[in-house]
């Protein structure tokens, strides 16, 4: 049986993918060339979390990243594509306690050290997870260099940061109010909280005057913390409270007497103007305290609960204490009122309980001269182009306003921090090793924030800090990173400055930034809403190259896209089109090979017409790509596939295909041949699976598509006027079925067909043409002529060049065929003021390419002549009425 009839007649995307994947690896296909004069082109991917499955956010990212680098593979670069994944601390800790917890253990029962053992084990099991999912989406990657954040020469790499931020004083201990997650019992950045709007309250509240005078009323959200109050404070400038500051109150339950101070941090017109100050437990008041020197008294534990300087509320949860402290103020009269309120109230990202604002000791990085260092380098030539450019933006405002970066996280799971204590002097040594006498001291149980190995991952995954590393120096600063706007605080921001710090160069030359995958209703996917969707699931029924193809059409680059299955039904039947198409041309090449090709012979309009608009289809493609409209490149693909392609040149070629001229049959098969060639190579970086499959069929030279010559315009190939003859054939053809269909007249049933023209080029064009006319309109009678005159009762179309009439007696109804003319007659209307508005604009004229404003003039010139013609048309009809 011959190849191209083992194509069956539906596009069934298990067995075309079924082991392709595997052929590729087993090829090498993925990993940089051999020859190093091709100018590298490198990309790392976004390393996804060892906490489960990806979902269809990711698939998302890493199409958009394998397109990018199988056309740039086919270009000619030599490229990597660097693949890995990060240990995710908090996030993965927390689901590996999950699991213990269902088997009554904790990672406590476990020690440390058999507890990491666990943990590893989870990572290797969901590392597979991961390669499987990543093979069945098709991605490119080159696994011999896969990278994770707790590899050793991560690790090594790691350290070498820490230190050496440490030694240049970029890194420090010290005790300051940090978000702390009381479930995962660790600190989080700024960034690693969510506010919600919440429903809470304001409690009013009385602080009765030491010396028996009268009262003061304050309000607070968290009455609990009032435990650990050690001043009030109001504005000095407060005309309501001056001559209280330096008085003492008596702090209500606790029953001990704490000052009035004041300062400039109170707003007088907010509530009473006077605040409690807890400096313990909220990070304005850590700062208050800290210019009037009160003592920092710590009221909870790391969990929430209330500890021993709670006094009898010991040993409550914080909420509990809530309402039992709310409780007593009123039964000891203290308590005023209580105005329900919704604020926005933090949360942790992983766990989602509430974030507690505490007291305590960490390490931190010192922001302010690498954020500085981060926005001076956007004023240089080697500042990262954000695409889009409105997210610059976004990253300049973040570190404009950027805090002090907490690294230290109370896990066991992720990188231990390389600091010392002495046991007995209690000294602090910080260094790549253990100090040598390292019975004598303990390490930092603390582990650094995940983000912190992440945002070294461009270079640290590239043999950094040896510097000399190879893949460091051919393929480092990368070239493009693909990630979502909703990590460019998290993550890109940190790979900045890190680099430029580490390496003195930028991680990367641009940052392509997509947004996020909602679903049919624009909400954001999420376990809670229960609308979330397996992209593994959606493979098994459309096929990865039908995910793909929807991923990468779905939205322009910085926006959402909306899933929906009526989108992914679209993919497969435009794939199944692809398919059909190529099984007709295979079937339609009598075994043609690779050597036969050859359309030097004599070529039909509809030839010379395809191999144009396959030259114009490559260049645009190759345009967008480079600009990243991945939506726009895969619309100019549609509809050169599905219309130009299929619709056009296939049923063009049937005529020559079916007819008994053997040279012009071997040009047409020649050029079906090129042109399904070229096609499936622009087609391949978005649906390598399929393109791949059918491209076996076709007559080629080279293993895979993988490693194929990626299209380039041939310019001897173009031909302008055999494109405009066609634009003219194409819009007549149409416009006979369109009026063949508004009088219910079947093309099956013959017509007489007038053609008045008056253009000459164009009739001598249509009658050179005229078997087309004849295949596609079915006339009984054609006539082409300048001199024809316009029937009485007859349908009419305008088109470039000439009148359409069909008269059909009997059919027609001229009132109906006037109202039908005059919205013909409005749209030219309206396409005559759009062209003639743009010509009118001086800056347009101006600073156009001149070969734009030709396009416009020429335009403008056709629009005119059909006015006039569907004006004159309505004229002779109402004349018959």
């Amino acid at each position: 049986m011959s190849e191209e009839l083992k194509m069956p007649t539906k596009y069934q995307p298990q067995e075309v993918e079924a082991g392709r994947y595997e052929e590729w690896l087993k090829k090498d296909l993925f990993k940089p060339s051999e020859d190093q004069t091709k100018e590298p082109y490198s990309i790392v991917i976004p390393p996804p979390n060892v906490t489960g499955k990806l979902h269809l956010g990711h698939a998302w990212d890493t199409t958009l990243q394998d397109i990018i680098i199988r056309q740039k593979r086919m270009q000619g670069y030599d490229t990597l594509w660097l693949p890995g994944m990060d240990h995710a601390g908090i996030a993965t800790q927390a689901k590996v306690e999950e699991k213990l917890a269902q088997e009554g253990i904790s990672r406590y029962d476990l020690g440390r050290e058999k507890f990491i053992e666990t943990v590893w084990d989870w990572k290797e099991e969901y590392a597979s997870v991961i390669r499987a999912q990543w093979a069945k989406v098709g991605i490119s990657v080159d696994y011999s260099r896969e990278r994770f954040t707790l590899d050793s020469g991560l690790s090594d790499a790691v350290r070498k940061v820490f230190v050496s931020m440490y030694e240049k004083d970029l890194i420090y201990r010290g005790e300051y109010i940090i978000n702390w997650d009381p479930k995962a019992k660790t600190a989080l950045s700024d960034i690693e909280v969510i506010h919600k709007d919440v429903e809470g309250a304001f409690y009013h509240m009385s602080y009765p005057l030491a010396d028996g005078s009268g009262t003061v009323e304050l309000a607070t959200t968290r009455p609990e913390t009032m435990l650990g109050d050690t001043a009030i404070a109001v504005h000095p400038e407060d005309s309501r409270y001056k001559h209280l500051i330096g008085k003492m109150v008596i702090l209500p339950l606790v029953n001990k007497e704490i000052p009035i101070i004041a300062d400039d941090y109170v707003e007088m017109d907010f509530g009473t103007g006077v605040v409690k100050i807890t400096p313990a437990h909220d990070p304005n008041d850590f700062e208050v305290g800290n210019r009037h020197d009160l003592p920092r008294i710590n009221v909870m534990d790391e969990s929430g609960v209330m500890n021993e300087l709670a006094g009898k509320y010991q040993n409550m949860d914080r909420f509990a204490a809530r309402k039992a402290v709310v409780a007593d103020l009123k039964e000891l009269g203290h308590l005023i009122k209580i105005e329900t309120m919704v604020h926005s109230v933090g949360h942790s990202e992983r766990t989602g309980v509430v974030v507690e604002p505490r007291l305590s000791t960490q390490w931190f990085v010192k922001m302010a001269p690498l954020a500085k260092e981060a926005m001076d380098n956007q004023a240089t030539d080697q500042a990262i182009e954000f695409v889009p450019e409105r997210f610059e933006m976004n990253y300049m405002r973040w570190m404009e306003n950027i805090h002090d970066w907490v690294i230290s996280r109370q896990l066991w799971w992720g990188h231990q921090i390389p600091a010392w204590y002495h046991k007995t002097t209690g000294e602090l040594y910080v260094g790549m090793e253990a100090p040598v006498d390292s019975e004598n001291w303990v390490q930092d149980p603390d582990v650094l924030d995940t983000w912190f190995s992440s945002a070294l991952w461009p270079f640290s995954t590239m043999g950094w800090p040896d510097t000399e590393a190879p893949d460091f120096k051919r393929y480092f600063p990368t070239n493009t990173l693909v990630t979502g706007y909703d990590i460019i605080a998290f993550w890109v921001s940190r790979m900045i400055f890190q680099s430029l710090e580490f390496t003195g160069k930028r991680p990367f030359q641009k940052a392509l930034i997509h947004g996020l995958i909602r679903d049919e209703d624009g909400r954001k996917m999420s376990k809670s809403l229960g609308n979330g969707i397996d992209p593994m699931e959606v493979i098994d029924k459309y096929g990865a190259d039908a995910l793909r193809w929807f991923l990468s059409n779905g939205s322009a680059p910085g926006q959402d896209v909306r899933f929906s299955y009526d989108k992914m039904d679209a993919a497969w039947n435009f794939i199944n089109k692809i398919w059909n198409a190529s099984r007709f041309a295979i079937m339609n090449m009598n075994g043609l090979s690779y050597e036969e090709i050859d359309f030097s012979g004599e070529k039909t309009i509809a030839d010379r017409w395809i191999l144009t608009r396959l030259n114009q289809t490559v260049e645009k493609v190759t345009d967008l790509f480079e600009k990243f409209e991945f939506g726009e490149a895969g619309r100019h693909l549609y509809n050169f596939i599905w219309d130009d392609f299929c619709d056009w040149y296939i049923e063009m070629s049937k005529g020559v295909l079916n007819g008994e001229n053997e040279a012009s049959k071997q040009t047409t098969r020649s050029i079906l041949a090129y042109v399904l060639d070229q096609t499936l190579r622009l087609l391949h970086p978005i649906m390598p699976f399929v393109t791949e499959k059918i491209w076996e069929s076709v007559p080629h030279e080279g293993e895979s598509l993988v490693i194929a010559e990626y299209p380039v315009v041939h310019p001897e190939l173009n031909d302008e006027a055999a494109a405009k003859g066609m634009d003219v054939l194409m819009e007549l053809i149409r416009s006979v079925r369109t009026i063949r269909s508004e009088v219910n007249t079947p093309l099956s049933k013959k017509i007489e067909l007038l053609i008045k023209t008056n253009d000459a080029s164009i009739e001598t064009f249509l009658k050179e043409n005229e078997t087309y006319i004849e295949r596609f309109c079915n006339p009984e009678n054609l006539v082409i002529s300048s001199q024809i005159e316009a029937p009485e009762s007859a349908m009419s179309a305008v088109i470039t060049g000439a009148e359409i009439y069909l008269p059909l007696a009997g059919l027609i109804n001229i009132d109906e065929e006037i109202i039908r003319l005059e919205k013909e007659m409005a749209k030219w209307e309206s396409e005559v003021k759009r062209v003639q508005g743009k010509l009118s604009n001086e800056r347009f004229v101006s600073s156009a390419p001149e070969a734009v404003v030709q396009v416009e003039r020429e335009k403008e010139k056709d629009y005119l002549e059909k006015r006039e013609a569907v004006a004159e048309r309505i004229a002779s009809l109402k004349a018959q009425q």
